[in-house]
């Protein structure tokens, strides 16, 4: 037996789970047929692009906010802070930059409730159907990932690769933007295809697969130092189906020099550095949450 301990920080959700199977029809035989599947190198010689764009947002929930309606029934709404930016990666000159942002407040609440104006800032309401809470935090969610394809188009097209944190949204089309995917909750492979994935090494990553007939997906191994099962493994996927295994081969080339550090990010390495970086800036921008939960308490007050 051999026992080992996940670097990853336990504060976040493990970045290997439980794995429950997949919902998708997986078509391993894209890149190599399964018989044949085997752990990838990058090609020598691959030109690398001048310009890559890293796309992330982050959210809060600022306070729960009750609306007592009429005939006296409670409902639940959330107040929300969230907001999406674009790192301009400049590998020629070694220098990174955001290129967008936009931040929104929000409450979420099924109850016609009027947008809060507080002292500082203000809050606009949106109304979904449920006030279930689960279904409130989806929401909230779906707002900044329809925030996050915004900020992805208002930074401009001179990427050669586009990054977005987590899977890719299906506006999200383009020949050279891939989805990065930190953590697996979802066991899409299985038997030995499964196994080459666990054996990758540095900068190796598996042949392209299917998923659902409209994304192509792959595996890739980051630099790291972590020996629990799937330590530094990342999964990344495109719309792009023709294209994906030139993309595949350009992702396994440059990002592992990308790959955060323990000493640095607890979630290392992967939480890629512009990733983190563009996080931190984001947090600070969406303010004190003390403050802003004091200012929605007296907006209510006021209503």
């Amino acid at each position: 037996m051999r026992l080992h301990v996940d670097t990853w920080d336990p504060s976040y959700a493990a970045a290997m789970g439980t794995l429950r199977p997949t919902s998708v029809e997986v078509d391993p035989d894209v890149e190599l047929p399964a018989g044949r599947w085997r752990a990838i190198d990058p090609p020598d010689g691959l030109a690398l692009p001048d310009v890559v764009h890293f796309v992330d947002g982050v959210r809060r929930i600022d306070g729960r906010v009750w609306a007592e309606e009429s005939d006296g029934t409670a409902v639940l709404g959330l107040a929300a802070s969230y907001a999406a930016g674009v790192v301009r990666c400049d590998l020629r000159r070694g220098l990174a930059e955001m290129a967008a942002h936009r931040l929104e407040r929000t409450v979420f609440s099924r109850s016609p409730i009027p947008d809060l104006h507080t002292a500082i800032v203000r809050y606009q309401v949106r109304r979904p159907k449920s006030d279930d809470p689960v279904k409130l935090e989806a929401a909230v969610l779906t707002r900044l990932r329809e925030l996050e394809q915004k900020v992805s188009v208002a930074a401009g097209d001179d990427a050669e690769l586009l990054i977005v944190d987590g899977p890719l949204h299906d506006e999200l089309t383009g020949e050279r933007t891939l989805g990065f995917v930190k953590t697996h909750d979802t066991q899409y492979l299985s038997g030995e295809l499964d196994r080459v994935v666990g054996r990758l090494a540095s900068g190796q990553r598996s042949p392209v697969f299917g998923l659902g007939g409209s994304r192509h997906s792959w595996y890739l191994k980051l630099p790291n130092s972590g020996r629990a099962p799937w330590s530094g493994v990342v999964r990344l996927e495109t719309h792009a189906r023709p294209a994906s295994v030139g993309v595949a081969d350009l992702s396994a080339a440059l990002l592992p020099r990308f790959a955060s550090h323990p000493f640095k990010d607890a979630r290392a390495p992967q939480n890629l550095v512009p990733i983190g970086g563009l996080e931190r800036r984001l947090r600070a921008m969406l303010g004190d949450p003390r403050l802003l939960l004091r200012a929605l308490t007296t907006a209510a007050a006021a209503v």
